[in-house]
């Protein structure tokens, strides 16, 4: 009995627990469905954002591994852009022909120039090139580390751009490996798939990154549940207690800069085989600030809203803001002249006249230009307003834990499952020979009492 009732919180908790779980995984399978047609609806209704939605989700893919470095192990990182240059340029060196290294047709490295082993070595170099970065930083903390990582990201573009003879400067390099499956290369058409010859447009492209960022929420998740993911959060909340505690804050942290970096260079290889060229401007420290940016947004520790917040700076500069700009336009022609007024200020001689044209000042608009301006607005009001951003991670939504809660509630279940398991305590031996001496108050009962052996602390007689 007490076996059957001890296990009944265990059961409870399990069912908890898997209603929790599915309660995160049903919102997650919607999205993924939803992407995964999106390429039919964007044919059906004639958007033709399909190849603007491939950066985006480059960006995206970006936003995840720079939330490892500052939203899981809380390193301030402003040089990000250098991995994603690393991955690009080492994918570049072993693929285009334009590379300064060469393999004959007959060589054992000739391998090397497949565009998914140059993918897979851009992954590699950018991690190593993160624990370059970090070996030097184990120390430095705050507004310092954020400082040198700003460094290195100034001087690998800077590099890149001096080392002429091999990165060819501003000029860029192009071009450059295609991926391909079934003997289709991606992004020329038609191409012949199973003897027969489709075009297939950005769609290759479109899947190969709905598997890699599929791959990315995996693997990241993984490691956020992992014991390397739990020793991040405790070196983000507290270094000196962390190591205390006896964890290694040298490995922790370039583990953490060298699987940012690795994610980074991932989409850096898919980068430059898409566009066909790069060159040292693509990476500035712009491109830094806008997905550091994007984490904020969305919420630093959570995965999810990293994406979100990915999904929306990178749409709105992508899309929305020159779609935007045209609808705004058209609005203004509609307008017209409804829309002016003139107003007579009273002074000076003759009168100052004030003319306004709604119309025309949104014939005038043009957010693609100005969405700095609206990026640096949207995160003074999120910082004003919600901090923590979009969807922020759970330590973050609920705050700072309250241990004495969490003790006083830690308390009472086990008092409860203790009392749910414990059977009734036997009589003593002074509870038995009173009661059956009779009832209280009378003769027998006293002398039962007189007799009974004095009590020892300690002991209870039975």
């Amino acid at each position: 009995m007490a076996a059957v009732t001890a296990s009944a919180p265990a059961a409870a908790r399990r069912a908890a627990h898997e209603r929790a779980d599915w309660g995160r995984i049903w919102p997650f399978l919607v999205v993924l469905g939803l992407v995964l047609v999106y390429p039919w609806v964007d044919t059906a209704l004639h958007w033709q954002t399909i190849r603007a939605v491939i950066p985006i989700m480059l960006f995206v893919l970006l936003a995840m591994g720079l939330n490892i470095v500052v939203g899981y192990a809380g390193l301030l990182d402003l040089g990000y852009a250098a991995f994603f240059a690393i991955g690009a340029y080492t994918t570049a060196f072993l693929t285009s022909p334009a590379s300064p290294i060469k393999f004959a047709a007959g060589s054992p490295w000739a391998f090397l120039q497949d565009f998914w082993v140059a993918m897979l070595l851009g992954v590699v170099v950018a991690a190593l090139f993160g624990i370059v970065l970090g070996a030097p930083t184990l120390r430095l903390r705050g507004d310092y580390l954020a400082i040198v990582t700003l460094g290195f990201g100034e001087i690998v573009p800077r590099v890149v751009l001096n080392l002429e003879q091999w990165t060819h400067g501003s000029k860029g390099m192009n071009p450059i490996g295609r991926p391909h499956l079934f003997g289709c290369q991606f992004g020329l058409d038609p191409c012949t798939v199973f003897g027969q010859k489709l075009t297939l447009g950005a769609l290759p492209w479109y899947f190969l990154l709905v598997t890699v960022g599929l791959f990315s929420v995996f693997a990241i998740t993984r490691l956020r549940n992992s014991r390397l993911g739990r020793a991040w959060a405790a070196i983000r909340d507290d270094e000196t207690a962390a190591v205390s505690m006896g964890i290694n804050p040298v490995t922790t942290k370039l583990l953490a800069f060298a699987l940012g970096a690795s994610f980074s260079g991932f989409a850096g290889a898919i980068y430059a085989a898409y566009l066909q060229f790069i060159d040292p401007g693509q990476f500035d420290f712009s491109i830094s600030v806008l997905v550091l940016c994007m984490v904020i947004l969305g919420g630093t520790g959570n995965i999810f809203g990293v994406m979100l917040g990915g999904l929306l700076i990178a749409s709105f500069d992508r899309i929305f803001a020159e779609r935007l700009s045209g609808w705004l336009h058209q609005l203004g022609a509609v307008v017209g002249p409804l829309g002016s007024f003139s107003y007579k200020t009273g002074l000076g001689s003759p009168p100052l006249t004030v003319a306004f044209s709604l119309g025309g000042w949104l014939r005038t608009v043009d957010l693609l230009n100005a969405r700095l301006f609206i990026f640096g607005l949207s995160l003074v009001l999120l910082m004003v307003l919600r901090p923590q951003g979009i969807l922020p991670a759970r330590r973050r939504r609920f705050g700072a834990l309250d241990y004495e809660a969490a003790a006083e509630k830690a308390e009472a279940i086990e008092q409860a499952l203790e009392e749910s398991t414990t059977e009734p305590a036997e009589p003593t031996y002074l509870q038995t020979q009173t009661a059956e001496a009779g009832p209280p108050g009378t003769p027998a009962r006293e002398t039962a009492q007189a007799q009974a052996p004095p009590a020892v602390p300690g002991t209870d007689l039975k």
